[in-house]
Parts: C-alpha cells; sequence; structure tokens
C-alpha cells in the first residue's frame, strides 16, 4: 500500500532544492571566507521546522555541497584545487562521449538549440560586457550536450559534477585570455555536431574542457589560496 507524502517529505525536498541552488550560484572561490549555514536561521527563514532542514542538509553533505563540523555548525564546503581540476576532468570525458553520441543520435532540431542559447551574443552584446549572462549561457550549453548524448547514465554521472565546478568556470570565464576562445570552441563543437561528426564533436568537447582544467591549474593559487 502506497501511503501519502507527509508534509514534512515535501518540506525536505524543498528546502533541498532551495538550498543546492542557493549554493551553486554562491561565489564560493571570489570569497576568501568561509561559509557557514545555520541550521535555525535556515528554517525561519524558509518557514519551516528544522527536522526537513536537517534532512536537506544531509543530502546535501552525500553530495560533497556541505559538511558538519562537530560543535561549531555546517560549512559549505570548497573544493582543493586538485579536486577541482579532477572533476573538471572526469567532466570532459564524459561530455565529450555525449558529445560523440549528439553527433550521431540528436534530433536536428534539437542540435539547432544550441547556436539558440548563444544568440543575444553578438558584436553589440559582447559576452565580456555582459558575463553573468553568459556564464549562464555557458552552464546551459555544457548541460544541453549531456541531454543531447542521450545517455541517462552519462547524465546521472554528471548530474553535481559541473554544479561543483561552477564557480571555478565563473571566474574563470571572465578572463580576456579565455572569453573569446570559449564561444570560438562553443561554435566549433557545435559544427561538429551539426555535421553528423563524431569524432570532431567528441574531441573538440574534450579539448575545450581540459583547456579549463590545465588553466585553473596552472592559476589556481590565484583561487585557492
Amino acid at each position: 500500500m502506497i501511503e501519502a507524502l507527509k508534509p514534512e517529505q515535501t518540506f525536505k525536498h524543498r528546502v533541498y532544492v532551495d538550498l543546492k541552488r542557493a549554493i551553486t550560484e554562491m561565489d564560493l572561490y571570489g570569497d576568501k571566507e568561509t561559509i557557514w549555514l545555520d541550521e535555525r536561521q535556515l528554517s525561519e527563514r524558509l518557514g519551516v521546522s528544522r527536522t526537513p532542514v536537517r534532512e536537506a542538509l544531509t543530502m546535501l553533505e552525500n553530495e560533497g555541497f556541505v559538511r558538519p563540523i562537530p560543535r561549531r555548525g555546517i560549512i559549505v564546503v570548497k573544493k582543493t584545487l586538485r579536486e577541482i581540476v579532477e572533476m573538471i576532468e572526469v567532466w570532459a570525458a564524459l561530455e565529450g562521449m555525449a558529445a560523440r553520441r549528439a553527433a550521431t543520435i540528436a534530433p536536428r532540431t534539437e542540435v539547432a538549440g544550441l547556436r539558440a542559447i548563444f544568440a543575444d551574443f553578438d558584436a553589440s552584446h559582447q559576452p565580456a560586457d555582459h558575463l553573468e549572462a553568459y556564464s549562464a549561457a555557458n552552464l546551459v550549453f555544457h548541460q544541453t550536450i549531456i541531454q543531447l548524448g542521450g545517455s541517462r547514465l552519462i547524465e546521472d554521472l554528471t548530474a553535481n559534477l559541473l554544479l561543483h565546478v561552477r564557480g571555478i568556470r565563473r571566474i574563470t570565464i571572465g578572463r580576456a585570455e579565455r572569453i573569446g576562445g570559449s564561444i570560438r570552441d562553443h561554435m566549433a563543437i557545435i559544427a561538429a555536431i551539426e555535421s553528423g561528426d563524431p569524432d570532431a564533436a567528441e574531441r573538440l568537447s574534450r579539448e575545450h574542457t581540459l583547456g579549463l582544467a590545465a588553466y585553473v591549474e596552472k592559476h589556481g593559487g590565484e583561487f585557492f589560496a
């Protein structure tokens, strides 16, 4: 017999979604200070009891977003340089395979949506002048390639990877030496998928993301000092 959901269960999911969104949108690596979370304050702000807040925080701990510190509280986790680089490298491999699959099986009508993601950026609306908007478009682009690959396993494996490195992407994407290359790389990947060239799609996608890994590894001291 299937029982109706208790209010605490629906609250837990809502709190989990809200907290996860807030954490992944934080400027984690632009601020050197430790970010603390307080159960009581969160429950008051969200208008729920502390039980669903505690349960949601446990879920986020299991996903590596927060960590309890005995007798002190809960902190938002900032990954180490090595952890971030490894996450980017794993993402590169998985997204490369997704791009390969997309070039082979994705419907052309859906592939066309990749160009639409960057339709607002042109000579009069440069990515460098609209970094927040471009950062958001960049996230959607990479998530869409994963979806176009049509592999539920790849989607599950990458579900949190990009969110974990989103803070670093947001910082690095605004660097003058990267932003121009970023949009060119995206267009080349899209062209390879559109032309049905799986080898090129996989290679270009993988190289694009590995370029970020190399950049973060080289300049990591700026972000993780």
